[in-house]
Protein backbone atom coordinates (compact mmCIF):
# COMPACT_ATOMS: atom_id res chain seq x y z
CA UNK A 1 0.00 0.00 0.00
CA UNK A 2 1.43 3.29 -0.71
CA UNK A 3 2.61 5.61 1.83
CA UNK A 4 0.25 8.40 2.09
CA UNK A 5 2.27 12.12 1.66
CA UNK A 6 2.05 15.39 3.37
CA UNK A 7 3.33 17.73 1.39
CA UNK A 8 6.42 16.42 -0.43
CA UNK A 9 7.53 14.68 2.59
CA UNK A 10 6.20 10.99 3.23
CA UNK A 11 4.49 9.86 6.79
CA UNK A 12 6.97 7.24 7.10
CA UNK A 13 9.78 10.31 7.17
CA UNK A 14 7.67 12.24 9.94
CA UNK A 15 7.38 9.71 12.14
CA UNK A 16 11.07 8.64 11.78
CA UNK A 17 12.15 12.43 12.48
CA UNK A 18 9.54 12.37 15.52
CA UNK A 19 11.57 8.80 16.47
CA UNK A 20 14.66 10.38 16.17
CA UNK A 21 13.88 13.63 18.21
CA UNK A 22 12.79 11.55 20.98
CA UNK A 23 15.31 9.42 21.45
CA UNK A 24 17.19 12.45 21.90
CA UNK A 25 15.45 13.90 24.49
CA UNK A 26 15.33 11.07 26.36
CA UNK A 27 19.25 10.94 26.18
CA UNK A 28 19.29 14.79 27.51
CA UNK A 29 16.48 14.27 29.93
CA UNK A 30 18.55 11.33 31.47
CA UNK A 31 21.90 12.59 30.96
CA UNK A 32 23.20 9.73 28.49
CA UNK A 33 25.78 10.86 26.04
CA UNK A 34 25.42 10.46 22.15
CA UNK A 35 28.65 8.47 21.88
CA UNK A 36 31.28 6.83 23.87
CA UNK A 37 30.88 4.14 26.35
CA UNK A 38 27.07 4.10 27.19
CA UNK A 39 25.98 6.69 24.77
CA UNK A 40 22.27 6.52 22.92
CA UNK A 41 24.23 5.58 19.41
CA UNK A 42 26.15 2.75 20.92
CA UNK A 43 23.14 1.46 22.12
CA UNK A 44 21.24 1.61 19.17
CA UNK A 45 24.50 -0.02 16.96
CA UNK A 46 24.28 -3.06 19.62
CA UNK A 47 20.38 -3.05 18.81
CA UNK A 48 20.70 -3.35 15.51
CA UNK A 49 24.13 -5.33 15.16
CA UNK A 50 22.03 -8.38 17.40
CA UNK A 51 18.53 -7.86 15.27
CA UNK A 52 20.68 -8.49 12.21
CA UNK A 53 22.70 -11.18 14.21
CA UNK A 54 19.40 -13.03 15.58
CA UNK A 55 18.47 -12.83 11.45
CA UNK A 56 21.04 -14.12 10.12
CA UNK A 57 21.04 -17.57 12.57
CA UNK A 58 17.22 -17.73 11.74
CA UNK A 59 17.97 -18.41 8.36
CA UNK A 60 20.98 -19.77 8.92
CA UNK A 61 19.15 -22.87 11.20
CA UNK A 62 15.81 -21.99 9.24
CA UNK A 63 13.43 -21.72 11.63
CA UNK A 64 13.41 -18.56 14.08
CA UNK A 65 13.47 -17.99 17.65
CA UNK A 66 11.87 -20.48 20.14
CA UNK A 67 10.07 -22.17 17.15
CA UNK A 68 9.12 -25.58 17.83
CA UNK A 69 11.66 -27.10 15.35
CA UNK A 70 14.28 -26.38 17.34
CA UNK A 71 13.52 -28.85 19.59
CA UNK A 72 14.20 -31.69 17.49
CA UNK A 73 16.84 -33.11 18.67
CA UNK A 74 19.13 -31.43 15.36
CA UNK A 75 21.30 -28.10 15.63
CA UNK A 76 19.50 -25.22 17.15
CA UNK A 77 20.51 -22.18 19.11
CA UNK A 78 22.69 -22.80 21.88
CA UNK A 79 23.17 -19.33 23.83
CA UNK A 80 25.08 -16.11 23.03
CA UNK A 81 28.26 -14.93 24.00
CA UNK A 82 29.45 -11.14 24.43
CA UNK A 83 31.69 -9.66 22.08
CA UNK A 84 33.16 -6.55 22.24
CA UNK A 85 33.76 -4.33 19.00
CA UNK A 86 34.95 -1.25 18.19
CA UNK A 87 32.50 1.00 16.39
CA UNK A 88 32.79 5.24 15.28
CA UNK A 89 30.29 5.79 17.95
CA UNK A 90 32.37 3.76 20.37
CA UNK A 91 32.94 0.46 22.08
CA UNK A 92 30.10 -1.67 21.74
CA UNK A 93 29.25 -5.48 23.79
CA UNK A 94 27.31 -7.51 21.21
CA UNK A 95 25.01 -10.99 22.28
CA UNK A 96 26.32 -13.16 19.40
CA UNK A 97 23.79 -16.28 19.06
CA UNK A 98 25.64 -19.57 18.98
CA UNK A 99 24.43 -22.65 18.13
CA UNK A 100 25.27 -26.32 18.72
CA UNK A 101 27.33 -27.48 16.12
CA UNK A 102 29.66 -24.28 15.65
CA UNK A 103 28.77 -24.04 12.05
CA UNK A 104 27.39 -20.30 12.68
CA UNK A 105 29.22 -18.04 10.59
CA UNK A 106 27.94 -14.20 11.24
CA UNK A 107 28.43 -11.73 8.50
CA UNK A 108 27.64 -8.47 10.20
CA UNK A 109 30.46 -9.31 12.92
CA UNK A 110 32.02 -11.78 11.54
CA UNK A 111 34.44 -14.13 13.87
CA UNK A 112 37.47 -12.97 15.24
CA UNK A 113 35.81 -9.29 14.01
CA UNK A 114 37.08 -6.47 16.72
CA UNK A 115 36.41 -3.73 14.58
CA UNK A 116 32.94 -2.42 12.56
CA UNK A 117 34.27 -1.09 9.07
CA UNK A 118 34.19 2.17 9.61
CA UNK A 119 36.45 2.60 12.50
CA UNK A 120 39.03 1.25 9.53
CA UNK A 121 37.69 3.93 7.29
CA UNK A 122 38.34 6.79 10.08
CA UNK A 123 42.12 5.76 10.48
CA UNK A 124 42.84 5.73 7.00
CA UNK A 125 41.51 8.92 6.79
CA UNK A 126 43.00 10.53 9.63
CA UNK A 127 46.37 8.64 8.51
CA UNK A 128 45.78 10.46 5.65
CA UNK A 129 45.46 13.78 7.27
CA UNK A 130 48.66 13.47 8.87
CA UNK A 131 47.97 12.46 11.95
CA UNK A 132 50.11 9.45 13.23
CA UNK A 133 50.07 6.04 14.71
CA UNK A 134 49.87 7.89 18.62
CA UNK A 135 47.37 10.69 17.58
CA UNK A 136 44.89 8.67 15.76
CA UNK A 137 44.95 6.64 19.28
CA UNK A 138 44.18 9.62 21.12
CA UNK A 139 41.97 11.25 19.09
CA UNK A 140 39.73 7.64 18.72
CA UNK A 141 40.03 7.32 23.26
CA UNK A 142 39.51 11.19 23.36
CA UNK A 143 36.69 11.59 20.74
CA UNK A 144 34.98 8.11 20.88
CA UNK A 145 36.31 6.34 24.16
CA UNK A 146 37.88 3.55 21.60
CA UNK A 147 41.10 2.06 22.90
CA UNK A 148 43.07 1.25 19.35
CA UNK A 149 46.24 0.36 20.23
CA UNK A 150 49.12 1.80 17.69
CA UNK A 151 50.37 -1.29 16.51
CA UNK A 152 46.56 -2.40 15.39
CA UNK A 153 46.19 1.25 13.84
CA UNK A 154 49.82 0.04 11.89
CA UNK A 155 47.95 -3.01 10.79
CA UNK A 156 45.08 -0.71 8.94
CA UNK A 157 47.09 1.19 7.45
CA UNK A 158 49.54 -1.45 6.00
CA UNK A 159 45.89 -3.10 4.11
CA UNK A 160 46.62 -0.59 1.53
CA UNK A 161 49.79 -2.14 0.79
CA UNK A 162 49.09 -4.61 -1.54
CA UNK A 163 46.62 -2.32 -3.07
CA UNK A 164 49.70 0.49 -3.61
CA UNK A 165 51.60 -2.61 -5.72
CA UNK A 166 48.45 -3.34 -7.84
CA UNK A 167 48.04 0.66 -8.67
CA UNK A 168 51.54 1.46 -9.33
CA UNK A 169 51.81 -1.22 -11.86
CA UNK A 170 48.23 -0.62 -13.59
CA UNK A 171 48.18 -0.23 -17.34
CA UNK A 172 47.71 3.68 -18.50
CA UNK A 173 46.49 5.27 -21.56
CA UNK A 174 47.92 5.21 -24.74
CA UNK A 175 48.29 8.66 -24.99
CA UNK A 176 47.64 11.93 -22.39
CA UNK A 177 47.78 15.43 -23.89
CA UNK A 178 49.50 17.24 -20.81
CA UNK A 179 51.80 15.29 -18.27
CA UNK A 180 53.41 17.16 -15.10
CA UNK A 181 56.32 15.69 -12.92
CA UNK A 182 57.44 16.89 -10.09
CA UNK A 183 59.61 15.62 -7.14
CA UNK A 184 59.01 16.76 -3.40
CA UNK A 185 61.58 15.89 -0.71
CA UNK A 186 60.83 13.78 2.64
CA UNK A 187 63.21 12.34 5.69
CA UNK A 188 63.89 8.95 5.26
CA UNK A 189 65.37 6.43 8.19
CA UNK A 190 68.21 4.20 6.58
CA UNK A 191 70.79 3.67 8.53
CA UNK A 192 70.67 7.48 9.19
CA UNK A 193 68.18 9.56 8.50
CA UNK A 194 68.25 11.63 5.23
CA UNK A 195 66.15 13.74 2.65
CA UNK A 196 65.17 11.82 -0.31
CA UNK A 197 63.13 12.28 -3.60
CA UNK A 198 59.79 11.00 -4.14
CA UNK A 199 58.93 11.69 -7.69
CA UNK A 200 55.33 12.49 -8.82
CA UNK A 201 53.44 12.44 -12.18
CA UNK A 202 50.39 13.49 -13.14
CA UNK A 203 48.73 12.67 -16.68
CA UNK A 204 45.92 14.46 -17.75
CA UNK A 205 44.04 12.27 -20.00
CA UNK A 206 41.92 12.65 -23.39
CA UNK A 207 38.75 12.65 -21.43
CA UNK A 208 40.06 15.45 -18.70
CA UNK A 209 40.79 12.91 -15.87
CA UNK A 210 44.04 13.82 -13.74
CA UNK A 211 45.09 10.49 -13.21
CA UNK A 212 48.16 10.45 -10.56
CA UNK A 213 50.67 7.51 -12.87
CA UNK A 214 53.04 6.74 -9.55
CA UNK A 215 55.07 7.59 -6.81
CA UNK A 216 58.52 6.97 -7.06
CA UNK A 217 61.14 6.70 -4.19
CA UNK A 218 65.05 7.99 -5.25
CA UNK A 219 68.58 8.13 -3.85
CA UNK A 220 70.27 12.09 -3.02
CA UNK A 221 68.41 14.93 -4.76
CA UNK A 222 66.24 14.79 -7.87
CA UNK A 223 68.05 13.68 -10.84
CA UNK A 224 67.47 13.81 -14.38
CA UNK A 225 69.10 9.96 -14.71
CA UNK A 226 66.35 8.93 -12.46
CA UNK A 227 63.88 10.84 -14.21
CA UNK A 228 64.59 8.68 -16.88
CA UNK A 229 64.00 5.58 -15.52
CA UNK A 230 60.62 6.70 -14.37
CA UNK A 231 59.20 7.92 -17.87
CA UNK A 232 60.65 4.44 -19.44
CA UNK A 233 58.54 2.61 -16.37
CA UNK A 234 55.42 5.08 -17.73
CA UNK A 235 56.31 4.48 -21.29
CA UNK A 236 56.08 0.55 -20.47
CA UNK A 237 53.14 0.54 -18.59
CA UNK A 238 51.22 1.66 -22.21
CA UNK A 239 51.91 5.76 -22.83
CA UNK A 240 53.24 5.30 -26.34
CA UNK A 241 53.00 9.17 -26.80
CA UNK A 242 52.69 12.46 -24.74
CA UNK A 243 51.78 15.81 -26.15
CA UNK A 244 53.34 18.33 -23.38
CA UNK A 245 55.92 17.42 -20.49
CA UNK A 246 55.53 20.61 -17.45
CA UNK A 247 58.60 20.47 -15.70
CA UNK A 248 60.67 22.59 -13.41
CA UNK A 249 63.91 23.38 -14.84
CA UNK A 250 66.50 20.24 -14.16
CA UNK A 251 69.37 20.25 -16.25
CA UNK A 252 69.25 17.20 -18.68
CA UNK A 253 65.20 16.45 -17.91
CA UNK A 254 64.41 17.67 -21.63
CA UNK A 255 66.83 15.36 -23.31
CA UNK A 256 65.45 12.54 -21.09
CA UNK A 257 61.97 13.65 -22.35
CA UNK A 258 62.42 13.71 -25.66
CA UNK A 259 64.63 9.96 -25.41
CA UNK A 260 61.33 8.43 -24.04
CA UNK A 261 58.56 10.35 -26.15
CA UNK A 262 60.39 12.37 -29.54
CA UNK A 263 57.63 14.15 -30.31
CA UNK A 264 56.54 15.87 -26.55
CA UNK A 265 57.41 19.41 -25.97
CA UNK A 266 58.79 20.42 -22.89
CA UNK A 267 57.29 22.86 -21.05
CA UNK A 268 58.82 24.63 -18.32
CA UNK A 269 56.93 25.48 -15.56
CA UNK A 270 56.16 29.18 -15.49
CA UNK A 271 55.13 29.31 -11.92
CA UNK A 272 58.24 27.11 -10.91
CA UNK A 273 60.68 30.19 -12.95
CA UNK A 274 58.54 32.87 -11.03
CA UNK A 275 58.85 31.03 -7.52
CA UNK A 276 62.53 31.26 -8.27
CA UNK A 277 62.93 34.54 -9.22
CA UNK A 278 61.51 35.17 -5.84
CA UNK A 279 64.33 33.27 -3.99
CA UNK A 280 67.03 35.27 -5.44
CA UNK A 281 65.26 38.36 -4.60
CA UNK A 282 64.77 40.38 -1.42
CA UNK A 283 61.38 40.68 -0.44
CA UNK A 284 61.03 44.63 -0.48
CA UNK A 285 61.18 43.98 -3.80
CA UNK A 286 59.10 40.81 -4.52
CA UNK A 287 55.78 43.21 -5.91
CA UNK A 288 57.81 45.37 -8.05
CA UNK A 289 59.41 42.63 -9.92
CA UNK A 290 56.15 40.64 -9.81
CA UNK A 291 54.52 43.13 -11.84
CA UNK A 292 57.90 43.57 -14.33
CA UNK A 293 57.51 40.28 -14.99
CA UNK A 294 53.76 39.65 -16.01
CA UNK A 295 54.25 41.32 -19.30
CA UNK A 296 57.18 38.93 -20.01
CA UNK A 297 54.80 35.85 -19.51
CA UNK A 298 51.42 37.30 -20.45
CA UNK A 299 52.84 38.57 -23.49
CA UNK A 300 51.02 37.17 -26.98
CA UNK A 301 54.41 36.11 -28.99
CA UNK A 302 57.49 35.16 -28.24
CA UNK A 303 59.53 38.52 -30.00
CA UNK A 304 56.83 40.39 -27.56
CA UNK A 305 57.63 38.94 -24.52
CA UNK A 306 61.77 39.29 -25.47
CA UNK A 307 61.31 42.56 -26.09
CA UNK A 308 59.80 42.94 -22.21
CA UNK A 309 62.18 40.79 -20.82
CA UNK A 310 65.01 43.09 -21.98
CA UNK A 311 62.75 45.45 -20.29
CA UNK A 312 63.20 43.78 -16.92
CA UNK A 313 66.97 42.99 -17.41
CA UNK A 314 67.70 46.67 -18.03
CA UNK A 315 65.72 47.68 -14.91
CA UNK A 316 66.55 44.41 -12.46
CA UNK A 317 70.21 42.93 -14.13
CA UNK A 318 72.56 45.00 -12.34
CA UNK A 319 71.00 44.15 -8.66
CA UNK A 320 69.71 40.20 -9.39
CA UNK A 321 72.32 39.42 -12.41
CA UNK A 322 71.16 35.71 -11.37
CA UNK A 323 67.56 36.30 -12.11
CA UNK A 324 68.30 37.24 -15.47
CA UNK A 325 70.67 33.96 -15.74
CA UNK A 326 68.54 31.70 -14.55
CA UNK A 327 65.56 32.91 -17.35
CA UNK A 328 67.83 33.18 -20.02
CA UNK A 329 68.93 29.54 -19.39
CA UNK A 330 65.56 28.45 -19.41
CA UNK A 331 64.29 30.54 -22.28
CA UNK A 332 64.32 27.55 -24.97
CA UNK A 333 61.96 25.67 -22.63
CA UNK A 334 59.86 29.13 -21.59
CA UNK A 335 58.30 30.14 -25.16
CA UNK A 336 56.90 27.03 -26.38
CA UNK A 337 54.31 28.52 -23.81
CA UNK A 338 53.47 31.83 -25.91
CA UNK A 339 52.18 29.79 -28.85
CA UNK A 340 49.69 28.09 -27.63
CA UNK A 341 46.30 29.39 -27.61
CA UNK A 342 44.42 31.05 -24.43
CA UNK A 343 43.03 27.37 -23.63
CA UNK A 344 45.94 25.52 -23.53
CA UNK A 345 48.02 28.02 -21.32
CA UNK A 346 45.54 28.13 -18.64
CA UNK A 347 45.88 24.30 -18.28
CA UNK A 348 49.50 24.18 -18.11
CA UNK A 349 50.24 28.05 -17.02
CA UNK A 350 51.76 26.06 -14.17
CA UNK A 351 52.07 22.56 -12.36
CA UNK A 352 49.11 23.82 -10.53
CA UNK A 353 47.65 20.33 -10.01
CA UNK A 354 50.95 18.81 -8.58
CA UNK A 355 51.81 21.84 -7.03
CA UNK A 356 48.16 21.56 -4.79
CA UNK A 357 48.95 17.62 -4.38
CA UNK A 358 52.51 18.10 -3.02
CA UNK A 359 50.93 20.97 -0.35
CA UNK A 360 48.90 17.62 0.97
CA UNK A 361 51.34 15.12 0.89
CA UNK A 362 54.16 17.80 2.68
CA UNK A 363 51.27 18.39 5.26
CA UNK A 364 50.69 14.82 5.87
CA UNK A 365 54.45 13.96 6.46
CA UNK A 366 55.42 17.16 8.27
CA UNK A 367 53.63 15.76 11.81
CA UNK A 368 55.86 12.53 11.47
CA UNK A 369 59.23 14.22 10.88
CA UNK A 370 60.74 11.02 9.46
CA UNK A 371 59.90 7.90 8.14
CA UNK A 372 61.78 4.26 9.00
CA UNK A 373 61.49 2.81 5.48
CA UNK A 374 60.56 3.27 2.15
CA UNK A 375 57.36 1.55 2.20
CA UNK A 376 56.09 4.00 5.00
CA UNK A 377 56.48 6.85 3.34
CA UNK A 378 54.69 5.40 0.21
CA UNK A 379 52.00 3.77 2.10
CA UNK A 380 51.70 7.38 3.76
CA UNK A 381 51.18 9.53 0.06
CA UNK A 382 49.15 6.95 -1.01
CA UNK A 383 46.69 7.32 1.62
CA UNK A 384 46.80 11.05 0.73
CA UNK A 385 46.04 10.28 -2.84
CA UNK A 386 43.02 7.90 -1.86
CA UNK A 387 41.62 10.70 -0.04
CA UNK A 388 41.53 13.37 -2.53
CA UNK A 389 38.31 14.85 -4.06
CA UNK A 390 35.56 13.06 -1.58
CA UNK A 391 32.92 14.69 -3.36
CA UNK A 392 34.03 14.79 -7.05
CA UNK A 393 33.48 18.26 -7.06
CA UNK A 394 37.08 19.15 -8.41
CA UNK A 395 37.01 16.77 -10.94
CA UNK A 396 33.49 18.37 -12.26
CA UNK A 397 35.63 22.05 -12.05
CA UNK A 398 38.07 20.69 -14.30
CA UNK A 399 35.94 18.92 -16.49
CA UNK A 400 34.19 22.39 -17.58
CA UNK A 401 37.91 23.50 -17.70
CA UNK A 402 38.78 20.90 -19.82
CA UNK A 403 36.88 20.88 -22.89
CA UNK A 404 37.71 24.14 -24.34
CA UNK A 405 41.40 23.41 -23.76
CA UNK A 406 40.54 19.65 -25.85
CA UNK A 407 39.42 21.21 -28.65
CA UNK A 408 42.48 23.47 -29.08
CA UNK A 409 44.81 20.19 -27.94
CA UNK A 410 42.78 18.29 -30.76
CA UNK A 411 43.56 21.07 -33.35
CA UNK A 412 47.48 21.63 -32.58
CA UNK A 413 47.47 18.09 -32.12
CA UNK A 414 46.21 16.65 -35.04
CA UNK A 415 46.24 13.07 -35.61
CA UNK A 416 47.33 12.64 -32.23
CA UNK A 417 44.36 12.85 -29.99
CA UNK A 418 41.14 11.72 -30.69
CA UNK A 419 38.61 12.23 -28.00
CA UNK A 420 36.38 9.72 -26.98
CA UNK A 421 32.50 9.52 -27.57
CA UNK A 422 30.66 10.09 -24.77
Amino acid sequence: MARRRVGPVSVQTIADEELAQQLVDRARAEGVKLTGPGGLLGDLTKRVLEAGLEGEMDGHLGFAKHASEGRDGGNSRNGTRTKTVISDVGPVDVEVPRDRDGSFEPVIVRKHQRRLGGVDDMVLSLSAKGLTTGEISAHLAEVYGTSVSKDTISAITDRVIAELTEWQSRPLDAIYPVVFIDAIFVKIRDGQVANRPIYVAIGVSVDGDRDILGLWIGQGGEGAKYWATVLTEIKNRGVADVCIVCCDGLKGLPDAIAATWPQAIVQTCVLHLIRHTFRLAGRHDWEAIAKALRPVYTAPTADAAGDRFAEFSETWGVKYPAIIRMWESAWAEFVPFLAYELEVRRVIFSTNAIESLNARFRRAVRARGHFPNEQAALKCLYLVIRSLDPTGRGRQRWAVRWKPALNAFALMFEGRIFPNAQ
